[in-house]
């Protein structure tokens, strides 16, 4: 195991692990990953989940985001969180902002002093917004909770899953949150869960928004924060870096950690079922991050591991392929991601 070759005690633990707590959800998005809706019958209990939090925090863990489904909607979230919180890892709650104006729930939200509270908002008005997201009123309230937890002093950010319903929505939003001091993360939508493949973005369409978030970030910097999640980027030989960090590869059970609600536990929750690497009712989660044979697929990846275009990029040492949830759902297989900015721009040639 490399890190006791490297004299390492143990693997460093994931900087975040993305839990998602509950599939209950309040909303029917057309792009959600998950499916979500209804709660799942084998959901963790609240006795495992806390136990999780200390499993968690044993791996060496740094922070934890709480998503769904509505993670607020799952009873117990305020316990989880508080644990979370008590050892000393980061917290974050992903939200769609349904109860942004419940003041029971937004003084839980204060009380708990997340290090983020991040609201998804895909639309730059009602009708796009509520279309995408099945239910009407969704943008308004959405709106509202942004604005709402901005005003109240808690580190607010907002998540845009980009496809075809909304990629001309991007300056509406850019428009609707420019000032209000919060931060922004555009994300690529993947035929993962509920998405149709036929409203996932194009080549073009993709690299469209990769040149959106290089200009607002160049033009609007002092008005707001923008970057590209962990799928837009990779060196670009025109644009500048368009992720917060410079791209170091994929991260799935590196730096990030997914955790389903019923405890099956992937590198990332982007990824289909094939990845999911245990469940801890099974296999406690020490065994599985320490475990050799987990997450082999960005741990040990090898050069020889490279294909189509990326055998022959310079950065293929670096890369290492790029997002393997892309690659795999759009690709044809891992280390091979198709939405590149860089294999884009020379593909224009």
């Amino acid at each position: 195991m490399w890190w006791k070759r490297s004299g390492l005690k143990k693997r460093p633990g994931p900087g975040c692990a993305v839990w998602e707590i509950t599939l209950a959800c309040n909303l029917k998005c057309i792009h959600c990953g998950s499916a979500a809706g209804k709660a799942r019958s084998d959901e963790l209990s609240t006795e495992e989940a806390l136990q999780l939090c200390e499993d968690l925090k044993s791996i060496g863990c740094r922070g934890v985001a709480l998503m769904g489904g509505e993670p607020l909607l799952r009873k117990d979230w305020v316990t989880i969180s508080e644990r979370v919180h008590d050892l000393d890892m980061d917290l974050s709650i992903i939200t769609n902002g349904w109860l942004g104006q419940n003041d029971a729930v937004t003084q839980q939200l204060v009380d708990l002093s997340p290090e983020c509270v991040t609201v998804s908002l895909d639309g730059g008005e009602s009708s796009i917004h509520d279309m995408i997201r099945g239910v009407e009123g969704s943008f308004e309230r959405a709106a509202k909770a942004i604005d709402r937890y901005a005003g109240l002093g808690l580190p607010t950010s907002v998540i845009t899953t980009v496809h075809k319903l909304n990629l001309r929505e991007l300056t509406k939003i850019r428009d609707l949150l420019r000032g209000k001091g919060v931060a922004w993360q555009i994300q690529m939508a993947t035929p993962h869960g509920r998405l149709e493949r036929k409203h996932v973005l194009s080549q073009d369409e993709f690299y469209s928004v990769a040149l959106f978030i290089a200009a607002t970030r160049k033009l609007y910097s002092k008005q707001l924060m923008v970057a590209g999640a962990h799928d837009m980027g990779y060196f670009s030989t025109i644009l500048d870096e368009l992720q917060v960090m410079s791209w170091q590869g994929c991260q799935a059970g590196i730096g990030t950690l997914g955790i389903q609600s019923n405890g099956n536990i992937t590198g990332c929750l982007a990824l289909p079922a094939q990845f999911i690497e245990g469940n801890v009712r099974e296999r406690s989660l020490n065994e599985i991050w320490y475990d050799n044979e987990s997450f082999k697929y960005s741990r040990r990846v090898k050069l020889s591991d490279m294909k189509a275009h990326c055998t022959t990029c310079e950065f293929k040492g670096i890369c290492k392929g790029g997002c393997s949830a892309v690659s795999v759902t759009m690709g044809k297989g891992l280390h091979q991601d198709p939405f590149c900015v860089r294999h884009i721009e020379q593909s224009m040639k």
